[in-house]
């Protein structure tokens, strides 16, 4: 198993490069053509929008809002989006696309290993989420408030990584390694555990329960869970 720093050490995903990804896919529309001032007010934007989300939520924040937290002018706003649903969207769109990103990438030299896929893909979602935390209770919480299109994004991203975490456990099946009944049932038992972490981290914090505990604990009841043959654990 590999730590939730060596996660951070080869990915960035500090504010500053996740807005930087933003104003690369919505390009085309935000009006502001200078990137170093770009990023910046949307760094501001969507340091904003996730703490007011947080405290009242996105649904009953209104653009005055806003503004007034961010230090931005309506004016300057819409040179970004021309609505909430916009701004909503490019904040679940970019959520979407980091788990599209680090997720569908597991190392090569676990393309044979579905009990060593099935561990890097578990504490990777799991640091994915640490390291993006407001940013996955937004998606989380306001999913109530998503328009169809969001609805549909959301529901597509969730059915990916159950997807991929049933790919490594038939895998396992087909090799010998696991044993369960149904692994599409399984991979939805799964998924939320690892959003157990982010919706009620707290909880874990207040118990001292650290990403790499949470993961190390986490791996150890799917393994159990699937029926890890004893020989593959040991032999890790």
């Amino acid at each position: 198993m590999s730590s939730f720093q060596e996660f951070q050490a080869r990915h960035d995903l500090s504010m500053e490069a996740l807005c930087s990804r933003i104003l690369e896919r919505h390009a085309a529309t935000i009006r502001v053509k200078k990137p170093a001032v770009a990023i910046a007010n949307l760094v501001r934007i969507v340091e904003t929008t996730l703490t007011l989300a947080n405290r009242k939520g996105f649904h009953s924040m209104s653009l005055r809002d806003l503004t007034e937290q961010s230090g931005l002018s309506m004016g300057a706003l819409y040179a970004y989006f021309d609505s909430k649903d916009t701004l909503l969207m490019m904040i679940l769109g970019q959520v979407v696309g980091v788990v599209e990103e680090v997720l569908g990438r597991p190392p090569e030299e676990l393309a044979q290993n579905p009990a060593g896929r099935l561990r890097w893909l578990l504490e990777t979602h799991l640091y994915l989420t640490e390291a993006m935390h407001p940013w996955f209770v937004f998606a989380y919480m306001e999913a109530k408030a998503f328009s169809k299109e969001g609805r549909d994004l959301a529901v597509s991203s969730e059915m990916m990584t159950e997807s991929m975490i049933a790919d490594a456990l038939a895998d396992g099946i087909a090799r010998g390694l696991f044993a369960m009944p149904d692994v599409t049932m399984a991979a939805v038992f799964i998924k939320p555990m690892l959003q157990d972490w982010y919706v009620k981290r707290a909880k874990h914090r207040r118990r001292g329960v650290t990403p790499d505990l949470y993961a190390e604990q986490l791996i150890a009841f799917v393994e159990a869970a699937v029926g890890l043959r004893t020989v593959q654990a040991a032999g890790r």
